[in-house]
């Protein structure tokens, strides 16, 4: 290009350093994108290549950086999948695997109920703990009206018996001043 621009006569010396600036800057440019291009294609390989590293050691497969290489060079999908997917032992232990991880979801949650019951034991110690205080208070004070109670009753039957003692003295009184009001009467009317 630059050949052609320095070629045609006919354009100024300013028209050709306008052409040769912005072929300069698209030059730079377009090297800088190819960086670009190329960082992040060699990235992408580095995680590509992780990515089936991990997979291939949890099947059991042990490989090397060059055998990694080799084929991802090939662009051979089976050689990835040969001996994962057809393999009755991979299917075995991902089984094997599944069933573990289930009985270990089981088992938190029940490792969390449990902590829960134990995080409201207390609390309900405590509650209880108040109940029983006041059916303790309540009891104490039964005891202690029962004791007034039977004080009482004691007192009343004893007022009582003298009641009935007092009654009966009154009655033999009025009966004796009966008795001699009659006499009275019967000498004073007799005589």
């Amino acid at each position: 290009m630059e050949r052609h621009i320095e070629g045609d006569e006919v354009r100024s010396s300013a028209d050709l350093r306008i052409w040769k600036s912005q072929h300069s800057v698209l030059s730079r440019k377009f090297v800088e994108v190819i960086t670009k291009y190329n960082e992040a294609q060699v990235n992408f390989r580095e995680r590509s290549k992780e990515r089936i590293q991990q997979q291939l050691e949890i099947t059991g497969k042990k490989t090397t950086d060059e055998e990694l290489e080799e084929m991802l060079e090939s662009g051979n999908p089976a050689i990835f999948t040969s001996g994962i997917i057809d393999s009755q032992i991979s299917k075995q232990a991902l089984s094997e695997i599944e069933g573990r991880h289930k009985d270990i979801v089981r088992l938190e949650s029940s490792i969390k109920e449990l902590h829960d019951l134990f995080m409201d034991i207390p609390m309900l110690v405590e509650n209880q703990g108040e109940m029983l205080d006041n059916i303790e208070l309540n009891v104490m004070h039964t005891v202690d009206h029962v004791e007034k109670a039977q004080d009482e009753t004691e007192r009343a039957v004893k007022y009582q018996g003298q009641a009935q003692k007092k009654l009966i003295i009154i009655i033999v009184i009025v009966v004796v001043l009966l008795g001699i009001l009659a006499l009275i009467i019967g000498l004073s009317v007799g005589l």
